[in-house]
């Protein structure tokens, strides 16, 4: 327990390290020479550097796009990457984002769970080794990106310049340890409007979502009709019988339906309801007559109507190690003669891009919708039996008395940019998630159990 005796006398600094990398407002901003992401991302980074560097280690910064702590020899490594940049603060916050404030035995402030001191309590775990000069076989980076929450920029330039680890983790997710990612797609099904709308009810646009990956909470159609109080009482009828929160109201030369539902995130759109395809149950109630519109509309109905695992669009694929794939509508935009629907699909791990596209292509056959693929991630799996996901399941129960189970996720990590390393921490089981939230904080006892764990899993990666 020797480390563990080393991280507790550096409490008081690694308390105060976190503070200071927390006060520096270290969101993307307007890229300058030498600091591709913003001059404040840029002064977090080598605030990083620079504590690193008072500790003993070997630092690089590659070209301000990110940077990283080396201690050890041996040609390979362990990596341990965490980013130091974060999303902007929003609202609400019970004391100052950026001050750094201890309340109650709690650090608050942006990035103090994501992810800046996740990662400096692995710098700090370390920093006990080399302190205490235990042997390693491998060479350990402590990895510090920077552009995490803005698309992961910085990860092509480092595979591009230096070789992937041999095995690590990234502190930026949940205990005890995600062994599986499932795959992610975000992809448009695009239909050209070519049939001229016709009948007493015509769709003049419709607008929702506000990002694929998101439940909409909120969906807007636009109404041509000369009977503006037939077509209400019709709406209003349709929303007394579903008990959908949806209404109109009239304006020029028709009305605007408005459809609220509930947000909830794209990898568990179960948890919402969804506004855009609320929308679409209602617009087939009405008299739109036959054109290329209604049927896109009466396509989306048959084939997703409420449901989130893809089951009737006959996409519902499920493995044991994952489960079931996730379906959701994002994103719907009609006018100028097209329609748009952004979708966020999310496969489980023991199948291909392929074997869900092939699906998808299938089920379009004949319907002049097209499909846009705009972004793919690959699952990231590993085997309950693989050595890393031993050797950390060892760690954290040694550590916390606490059983290491395996979870897998519909979100994706960290881990998904770089080979060899799973998602590992910072968040305790039953502990509250405010990543992205106001009010976000980490507890200092957890902050030093952290250190602890991380101390313990890099010298048993590396030894």
């Amino acid at each position: 327990m020797e480390l563990n005796q080393q991280i507790e006398q550096d409490k008081n600094d690694l308390v105060q390290s976190v503070q200071e990398l927390v006060r520096i407002r270290s969101i993307q901003g307007e890229a300058q020479e030498g600091k591709p992401f913003g001059a404040d991302v840029d002064e977090a980074l080598n605030k990083a550097l620079a504590m690193a560097e008072k500790m003993g280690f070997r630092t690089v910064n590659l070209d301000g796009y990110i940077g990283y702590a080396e201690y050890g020899e041996g040609e390979d490594y362990v990596g341990i990457l965490g980013h130091l940049d974060v999303v902007p603060e929003g609202d609400g916050w019970l004391y100052p984002p950026y001050a750094a404030e201890i309340h109650d035995g709690k650090i608050y402030g942006r990035g103090t769970m994501d992810d800046k001191a996740p990662i400096i309590a692995a710098l700090y775990g370390l920093k006990a080794i080399k302190d205490l000069q235990l042997p390693l076989k491998h060479k350990v980076r402590v990895i510090f990106g920077t552009n995490e929450e803005s698309g992961c920029q910085e990860m092509e330039y480092y595979l591009a310049r230096e070789k992937a680890p041999v095995s690590g983790f990234t502190p930026d997710a949940e205990y005890p340890i995600i062994y599986a990612e499932k795959g992610i797609t975000f992809f448009d099904l695009v239909r050209k409007l070519e049939a001229n709308h016709e009948g007493d009810v015509v769709i003049k646009t419709i607008k929702g979502g506000q990002r694929a990956n998101m439940v909409p909470d909120y969906c807007e159609a636009q109404i041509v009709t000369k009977d503006s109080a037939k077509l209400i009482k019709t709406i209003e009828e349709f929303a007394g019988s579903t008990g959908y929160a949806v209404f109109a109201e009239p304006q020029d030369r028709g009305v605007v339906i408005k459809s609220k539902g509930v947000s909830a995130h794209g990898s568990l759109p179960h948890l919402g309801k969804n506004a855009i395809m609320q929308m679409m149950q209602l617009l087939e109630q009405l008299r739109l007559g036959d054109n290329d519109t209604t049927r896109f509309i009466a396509f989306l109905n048959k084939y997703v109507g409420m449901e989130t695992d893809g089951k009737s669009f006959g996409v519902d694929l499920e493995d044991k190690e994952s489960g079931k794939l996730s379906f959701n509508v994002g994103i719907i935009s009609l006018e100028d003669n097209e329609v748009r629907l952004g979708l966020n699909l999310r496969y489980p791990v023991t199948f291909c891009l392929e074997d869900m596209m092939d699906l998808i292509y299938k089920r379009l056959e004949g319907t002049g919708i097209q499909v846009e693929l705009n972004l793919h991630q690959q699952p990231l799996y590993f085997s309950v039996d693989h050595p890393l996901i031993k050797s950390l399941q060892k760690v954290y129960t040694e550590q916390t008395g606490m059983e290491a189970t395996l979870l897998a996720i519909g979100g994706g990590t960290y881990a998904k940019e770089m080979p060899n390393i799973v998602a590992f921490g910072p968040i305790m089981p039953g502990e509250e998630d405010l990543d992205h939230q106001a009010n976000e904080y980490i507890k200092i006892e957890h902050l030093v159990l952290n250190a602890k764990i991380y101390a313990h899993a890099i010298y048993e990666l590396a030894k």
